[in-house]
């Protein structure tokens, strides 16, 4: 039987894993952190209105510039995150992880380097491996934060080509001071010049407001998000970027031709007629994810602080035994690596009362 290693693939691939959770049919599913509040029926509604009427033009390619969607989103970042944005400063690909690939492509490669501060987002490290991009995983403290001396050390030794910086970060949920991501960026491009990337997938969800305002006169840096988390849209596969417009004719040297569809241009459109609406769930999941902090605490569990919608959970002194635990009440929550830790998802009220009743009978337990 043919295998992958028998096979002529590049050398940095072999013995590595792709990224993925488990898919289990369980009743509460708090693993994977979607927000768990389906798309509301006006909404469902326009989305059939809109994607109709793009079906009507599948012969035709879709407009690969995707002006429509940029100059909507432009203009939800400039009322939400603080900061007034230009449709040249937006690009949109298909998930975040697309916008991540075209910028590793675009500013990483063979003989560069990239840099993230783990733990933090695997994809991170997956999607430079996947561009010839080297990987340096740099330092955080022990309660998780970026710890900024040690970080501006290790940038100036390494001299990277492009700098990761998740906030709120996954898998911790902890946030950034926009202080940090400046001494961060000042020491990168004292290095050489380099490109900056603040992950905010979970933007919506902090307690801090977005660090989108700092790419003002700051060409380097680039402010990453999603539709899939607050927007519910995880299905919908829609990410974008927020930088200097340069970035933005930068990464068009890398796109692949009509990358977003007329479908996914449509449905997220769609989407941002109803932004209103969808931000009041972020607003009941926020609430619920402090919930599980404070229940988790008084508990006695240790608590990451958590500016996204997810709670990372412990110590364990076997994260995997008290994850099958937890599953096995019926409640599947995610074992991402970090020892001694598990990750939630803030879901419904039910099911976060289920998972907290599930952590409860364990607790007891481990305590007899």
């Amino acid at each position: 039987m043919t295998g992958i290693d028998d096979l002529p693939i590049r050398d940095e691939l072999r013995g590595k894993s792709p990224y993925g959770a488990p898919q289990l049919d369980v009743p509460v599913r708090l693993n994977t952190n979607e927000n768990p509040y389906p798309l509301p029926e006006p909404l469902v509604a326009r989305i059939a209105e809109r994607v109709a009427e793009a079906a009507r033009h599948l012969n035709r390619y879709p407009d690969r510039d995707a002006v429509e969607l940029r100059t909507e989103l432009a203009k939800y970042l400039t009322r939400t995150a603080g900061h007034e944005v230009t449709t040249g400063q937006v690009w949109a690909a298909n998930g975040s992880n697309e916008i991540i690939q075209q910028l590793l492509q675009t500013f990483g490669g063979p003989g560069r380097t990239a840099i993230g501060f783990e733990p933090s987002y695997s994809m991170h490290a997956l999607i430079s491996r996947g561009t010839g991009t080297g990987w340096i995983p740099g330092p955080r403290r022990a309660d998780f934060t970026i710890d900024v001396d040690a970080a501006v050390t290790a940038i100036a030794e390494q001299r990277p080509h492009v700098v990761f910086v998740c906030s709120p970060n996954n898998p911790t949920g902890t946030a950034v001071e926009a202080d940090t991501v400046l001494r961060l960026y000042e020491a990168a491009q004292a290095a050489r010049p380099c490109l900056v990337v603040i992950d905010e997938a979970y933007g919506e969800f902090s307690h801090r407001p977005s660090l989108l305002p700092l790419i003002e006169g700051r060409p380097n840096l680039v402010v990453s998000r999603t539709m899939s988390k607050a927007f519910g849209a995880a299905g919908l596969r829609l990410g974008y970027l927020a930088a200097h417009p340069a970035v933005v004719d930068a990464v068009q040297l890398v796109r692949l031709p009509y990358h977003l569809s007329s479908v996914t241009q449509a449905t997220a459109l769609a989407a941002l007629e109803h932004t209103d609406t969808l931000l009041t769930y972020v607003e009941q999941l926020k609430a619920e994810r402090d919930r599980i902090v404070a229940e988790l605490r008084a508990m006695d569990f240790e608590v990451t602080e958590s500016d996204a919608n997810f709670v990372q959970f412990g110590r364990f002194a076997d994260s995997h035994e008290a994850w099958q635990a937890i599953l096995d009440q019926g409640v599947l929550v995610r074992d991402n690596g970090v020892p001694g830790r598990l990750r939630v998802t803030a879901g419904t009220p039910a099911e976060n009362d289920a998972f907290l009743d599930a952590v409860r009978t364990i607790r007891k337990e481990n305590n007899s």
